[in-house]
C-alpha cells in the first residue's frame, strides 16, 4: 500500500539534503526498505578531515544492524578503562563510567574515525540502487503541498562544474540532515532554541607516530584536565590511517578570555600547545587544527508538514558528554521507521508530530547535561577552580570514589505509553538462543515490533484485532525462557529475564528504534496499553478499539 499519488510523479520517496552520517543512515534505512531515495551533498568530493570521535552503546547497537561490529571492526577501537576528570595537580574530580558494558549489550563508549565511518556507510548507500547520491548541489528553495515537496538545487558554485546549473526534485518528504546552517530549517521558517552557551575551543587531531597511550606510563587514555590556565581535554581519535599502527589522538584547548582564535589554530601555536604532551612534528602529524565554537541551542520544532530536519540542523551540544553525533543517529533511526511506515501505508502522516515531541526532549536532556559538565570544565578562574575542586575532591570521597554510571534518559511523550514504568527508555538486550543461532538479541530476533513476554506466550495476551495489527506492524512475538521452548528465545546470561524483574513486567513492546513502547504485567493491562500505543502510532487502519 503507497500513499496516494503515483509514483511517476515524484523523483524520490524521500529527498534528504546533507550525506554526512546522519543522511547516510537515513537514506540506508530507507533504501533498504526499497524506498527510492536522493541524497544531496553540497560538496563534490568527501571531506577528509576528523570531527566526531565517539559514540555511544546505543549507537553500537545500531550500527550492529547494518553489519558494523564495535567490537570487532578495524576502523572502530575502545579503551577498557574510566573516564578521568583532574584537576591542575592531577587529582581526580569526577570518575565517570566508560568501562562497563552497557544494558544495550555494547560498551558504554567507542572510538573512531569520522572520515573512515563515512566511508563506510556510504559503501552501504550504494549498494542499494534505489538511492541516488548526487554530490555538488544545494537546496535553494523549498516548498510543499498536501501530496508531496518540490526541494530547488544548485550546483555549488564554489564546486568544479557549471555555475548556476539548477533543477527541481519532486518528492514525497524531504529531511534536512545539513548541518548547523540548514537550509532546510531556514527554508522552513524554524526557529533556534539557544541558551546563550557559547566557548570557543581549539581542536588539534593529531597522528602520532608511535604508542601515546603506552608512552604517557599511568596517564589516562580519556580525561580532562580542568586547570583554570588551559582547561583541556585529551581523548582517542579513532584509529590510526595504517591498520595496527598507531592510533589517532585528540586534543582540545580551550580559548581563553583575550586570545585570539584564528593565531591560535596556526600550526606554530598548536606545536607549543603540544610540546608538553610529548608530541612535536618529528613524532607526529597534525591532520587538523580548527577553532569550534561550542554551543547550546536546538530547534523549536523538527517536522513542518511534509519535512523534517535532524542532526546539527536540529540541535548543537557542547562535546564534553561525547553525544553530538550520537544524538543525530538517533534522529535518523527516528525518522526512518516512521517515514518508512508512512510510504507503505502503515501509519498516518501525523505520526511524524512524535519525532518531534520525542526527539527534542530527549537531546535537551544531553544539551543540558553537556552544558553543566563545560560549566565545571570551563573554569579560567584560579579562585572559582580552587572552589570546584574542594567541593568535588570531597563529593568523590563521599562516594568512595565510585564512578558516575551513565544515565538512562528517556523520550519526550509520544508515541509509547506513559503509564507504562520504564516506557519511553531504551530496552535492554542481552544473549539468546532461539532457532540454532546464539547471539546479541538483536542479531538473532532482529529489529522492528517485539513483543516480548517473560516466561508467557505475549501473543495470547492480545486480543485478534491486536495480533493483526502486530501482524500487519511486522511485527513479532517472542517468548523469552531460561530454557530450550519451542518457537521461543533462550535467555542465556538472563540478562532479559534479570531486566523484566526489575521493572516488574511480563510483557514488553520493543520499537524499531529498540525504545519501549509498553510494559505491563497482566493480559489486561497489555491490552489497555498496546491499544493506546497503536492509536498513537495514528495507524492507517484500525479496528474499533474503546476509547482512552
Amino acid at each position: 500500500m503507497t500513499l496516494s499519488a503515483s509514483a511517476e510523479s515524484f523523483d524520490a520517496d524521500v529527498a534528504i539534503v546533507g550525506a554526512g552520517p546522519v543522511g547516510t543512515l537515513l537514506a540506508i534505512l530507507l533504501g533498504q526498505r526499497g524506498k527510492r531515495v536522493t541524497l544531496i551533498e553540497r560538496w563534490s568530493q568527501h571531506y577528509a578531515l576528523p570531527r566526531a570521535v565517539t559514540y555511544d552503546h546505543e549507537i553500537a547497537r545500531i550500527f550492529a544492524t547494518l553489519g558494523i561490529d564495535s567490537e570487532n571492526d578495524p576502523a572502530i577501537s575502545y579503551h577498557d578503562e574510566l573516564y578521568y576528570w583532574k584537576n591542575k595537580d592531577r587529582e581526580n574530580l569526577q570518575i565517570v563510567d566508560w568501562q562497563s558494558q552497557s544494558a544495550s549489550g555494547w560498551r558504554v563508549r567507542y572510538w573512531f574515525n569520522q572520515p573512515m565511518m563515512e566511508k563506510r556507510l556510504l559503501a552501504i548507500a550504494a549498494t542499494l540502487p534505489n538511492i541516488t547520491l548526487l554530490r555538488g548541489w544545494q537546496g535553494i528553495g523549498l516548498e510543499q503541498d498536501a501530496q508531496g515537496v518540490n526541494l530547488s538545487l544548485q550546483r555549488n558554485p564554489e564546486e568544479a562544474g557549471p555555475n548556476g546549473d539548477s533543477r527541481t526534485l519532486r518528492a514525497k518528504f524531504v529531511a534536512g540532515t545539513d548541518g548547523a546552517n540548514s537550509f532546510v530549517r531556514e527554508a522552513l521558517g524554524i526557529e533556534n532554541e539557544d541558551k546563550g552557551y557559547f566557548f570557543d575551543w581549539l581542536i588539534l587531531d593529531m597522528i602520532p607516530h608511535f604508542d601515546y597511550v603506552a608512552s604517557r606510563g599511568d596517564e589516562p587514555a580519556q580525561w580532562q584536565l580542568c586547570d583554570p590556565k588551559r582547561p583541556t581535554t585529551i581523548v582517542p581519535g579513532g584509529p590510526g590511517p595504517v591498520a595496527g599502527g598507531p592510533a589517532r589522538r585528540r586534543w582540545e584547548f580551550m580559548v581563553l578570555p583575550g586570545e585570539n582564535p584564528h593565531e591560535l589554530q596556526k600550526p606554530d601555536r598548536a606545536w607549543e600547545l603540544l610540546q608538553p604532551w610529548g608530541l612535536t612534528p618529528e613524532n607526529a602529524e597534525l591532520e587538523r587544527s580548527a577553532v569550534y565554537r561550542f554551543q547550546a541551542r536546538w530547534a523549536k520544532e523538527w517536522n513542518k508538514g511534509r519535512c523534517l530536519i535532524g542532526g546539527d540542523a536540529a540541535h548543537l551540544m557542547p562535546p564534553f558528554a561525547g553525544e553530538g553525533m550520537c544524538a543525530g543517529v538517533r534522529d535518523a533511526v527516528a525518522m526512518a521507521w516512521r517515514l518508512n511506515g508512512i510510504l507503505e501505508g502503515k501509519f498516518g502522516l501525523d505520526v511524524l508530530d512524535s519525532y518531534t515531541s520525542e526527539r527534542i526532549e530527549h537531546a535537551k536532556h544531553y544539551i543540558n547535561f553537556s552544558q553543566e559538565l563545560g560549566q565545571i570544565i570551563c573554569i579560567a578562574d584560579e579562585a572559582a577552580a580552587a572552589e570546584r575542586d574542594a567541593k568535588m575532591i570531597a563529593g568523590l570521597a563521599a562516594s568512595a570514589g565510585k564512578p558516575v554510571p551513565t544515565d538512562i534518559c528517556q523520550l519526550g511523550k509520544g508515541a509509547w505509553c506513559d503509564e507504562s514504568a520504564h516506557a519511553g527508555e531504551l530496552s535492554v538486550q542481552g544473549v539468546v538462543e532461539a532457532a540454532g543461532k546464539q547471539g546479541r538479541f538483536d542479531q538473532v530476533v532482529g529489529q522492528g515490533w517485539v513483543l516480548l513476554g517473560h516466561g508467557v506466550d505475549p501473543a495470547a495476551a492480545l486480543t485478534e484485532a491486536q495480533r493483526h495489527q502486530l501482524a500487519a506492524l511486522e511485527g513479532v512475538s517472542v517468548e523469552l525462557s531460561a530454557q530450550a521452548a519451542t518457537g521461543g528465545a533462550v535467555d542465556v546470561e538472563g540478562t532479559i529475564g534479570d531486566w523484566f524483574t526489575r521493572i516488574g513486567a511480563r510483557y514488553v513492546l520493543i520499537r524499531p528504534d529498540f525504545y519501549v513502547a509498553l510494559t505491563a504485567d497482566t493480559p489486561e493491562a497489555l491490552q489497555t496499553r498496546f491499544a493506546k500505543v497503536m492509536r498513537r502510532l495514528h495507524l492507517a487502519e484500525q479496528p474499533a478499539m474503546a476509547a482512552e
